[in-house]
C-alpha cells in the first residue's frame, strides 16, 4: 500500500502484542513487514478465543498489512533463510526473552554481518539486565511492577487495580514504532545503522512520569505515602446515567457554576483560584455531584454547551462506534476477509496528505508468502521444497477453527 513508509522493509520476528502491534503501525504506514512465525501454530494469538473463519480478532487486530511466512527458528537451515531475509530488509526487530536471539544466531552480531547498517530492535518485559531481566512477562505483572496498579487504585493505602486493558502492551507498541522512525531518519542522515532497545517496564515509568510522579519530581520533598488525587472520579451519575465534566480553567469554572445555578461558588473563598480548586478537590466534585443528580444526561448536555463547559456522555463500547463524532472522524472502517468474513476495526489514528486512502490487506494465514517472499530472496524453487519437506519452513496453511 502508498504510505510515508513505502520502500521499507521491516523483518518481524516478534509475537503477541507489544511487537505485532507496533510493526503493524508501521506497516499501516506503508512498510512492507515479513512476519517470521514457527510453523507449528505461528503466533499464539492466533490460537486465543473470540474466533470466526479460523481467525481470533486479536490476531486481525494487530496483523493486518503484514506477508507471513513460517521459519523453524530451531532449524540452521530456517536460521539461514532468516539472515538472507535479513539482508534485504531495513529493519529486524524481536522480543524474544533477553539472551534468547543471540544463542540462536539471531543476536545483533549476526544480523549486522549480513547488513551492517540494518535497524535492529528489541522488545523486552522488564528489562535487558538486572534481577528481572530473564523473568517471564505478562502486562498485568507490569501494571504491578511500574506503580500503575497503585495509581489507578487511587493512593497507597488504597486497593490497587489493574488498567481493564493492555496498556502497557499497546504503549510500548507506539513507543517501539516511533523509535524505528527515529533510527530510519538517523541511518538517512548518517548512514549508520541503529540499534533500539525498550522494554515494557521503562515505557510505561516514563509514560507515568508526567503526571502521577508529581510527588517524586522534587528530589527530598517525597511523601512518605503517596495521597490519592481525589477520592472522587470525573465521572457523574445523572437521573438517568453518567456523565463526565471537567472544569480545569477559571472560565470553565465560571461557566460550571452558571449553566448549574451555583453562582455562589464563585464567591466561595474555597474556591477563588485553579490552586485553591485543586485543594479542595473532593468538595467541589462533591457539590457538583449534586447538582448534576436529579436531571438527565440530555439535559445537562444541552445546558452545559450553551455554556461551553468541557462535558462528555459516558458510552458503552457499542455506543461509542455509533456516536456522530466518531463516524465523522472516520476511524472505525470495515473491510472484508477472505476468511473471517466482514471485519471492522479501527484505521490509523495518524493521517498523511497525499497519501492514498487506507486500504489494509487482511491478516494472512499462517505462511502464506513463504514461498513467494523466499523466491524474492533468492531461494530456487527446489530449496524452499527442500525446507519445507525437512521442516525448516511451511506452505500456507488453511486456518483452523
Amino acid at each position: 500500500m502508498n504510505g510515508p513508509l513505502d520502500g521499507f522493509r521491516i523483518l518481524d520476528l516478534t509475537s503477541m502484542i507489544s511487537g505485532p502491534m507496533s510493526t503493524m503501525i508501521l506497516a499501516d504506514q506503508g512498510a512492507e513487514v515479513i512476519k517470521v512465525e514457527h510453523p507449528e501454530g505461528g503466533d499464539h494469538t492466533r490460537l486465543v478465543s473470540g474466533r470466526r473463519g479460523g481467525f481470533s480478532s486479536s490476531f486481525l487486530n494487530n496483523n493486518r498489512n503484514k506477508r507471513s511466512v513460517t521459519l523453524n527458528l530451531k532449524d540452521k537451515d530456517g536460521i539461514a533463510a532468516c539472515l538472507k531475509l535479513a539482508a534485504r530488509s531495513d529493519v529486524f526487530i524481536q522480543n524474544f526473552r533477553p539472551g534468547v536471539a543471540e544463542r540462536i544466531g539471531l543476536g545483533e552480531a549476526a544480523v549486522r554481518g549480513v547488513r551492517s547498517d540494518i535497524v535492529y530492535v528489541s522488545i523486552a518485559g522488564f528489562g535487558f539486565e538486572g534481577p528481572w531481566a530473564g523473568k517471564p512477562v505478562f502486562d498485568p505483572l507490569i501494571q504491578a511492577l511500574s506503580g500503575l496498579t497503585t495509581v489507578q487504585g487511587g493512593a497507597d493505602d488504597r486497593q490497587p487495580r489493574l488498567v481493564r486493558t493492555i496498556l502497557p502492551d499497546k504503549l510500548t507498541a507506539v513507543q517501539a514504532s516511533q523509535a524505528v522512525t527515529a533510527a530510519l531518519l538517523a541511518r538517512a542522515r548518517t548512514g549508520k545503522g541503529q540499534t533500539v532497545t525498550l522494554s515494557m517496564l521503562d515505557t510505561v515509568i516514563s509514560f507515568l512520569w508526567g503526571s502521577d510522579m508529581s510527588a517524586h519530581t522534587f528530589v527530598g520533598d517525597e511523601p512518605d505515602q503517596d495521597e490519592p488525587q481525589s477520592w472522587i472520579d470525573l465521572i457523574y451519575t445523572t437521573s438517568d446515567g453518567y456523565i463526565s465534566v471537567a472544569a480545569m480553567t477559571n472560565k470553565s469554572w465560571e461557566s460550571l457554576a452558571t449553566a448549574l445555578d451555583r453562582t455562589e461558588w464563585l464567591q466561595d473563598p474555597r474556591f477563588a483560584t485553579s490552586a485553591l480548586r485543586d485543594v479542595h478537590k473532593n468538595l467541589r466534585l462533591e457539590l457538583t455531584q449534586e447538582a448534576l443528580k436529579d436531571q438527565t444526561t440530555d439535559y445537562w448536555m444541552v445546558r452545559l454547551t450553551e455554556h461551553d463547559v468541557p462535558c462528555a456522555r459516558i458510552l458503552t463500547r457499542a455506543e461509542m462506534i455509533e456516536h456522530p463524532q466518531v463516524q465523522a472522524n472516520g476511524i472505525v472502517i470495515e473491510t472484508d476477509h477472505p476468511h473471517s468474513g466482514r471485519l471492522r476495526q479501527a484505521r490509523p489514528p495518524a493521517r498523511f496528505v497525499g497519501y492514498s486512502d487506507f486500504e489494509p490487506s487482511p491478516a494472512q494465514m499462517l505462511g502464506q508468502e513463504t514461498r513467494a517472499v523466499l523466491s524474492e530472496a533468492g531461494f530456487a524453487d527446489a530449496e524452499i521444497t527442500a525446507m519445507i519437506a525437512c521442516g525448516a519452513a511451511t506452505d500456507a496453511q488453511e486456518p483452523g477453527e
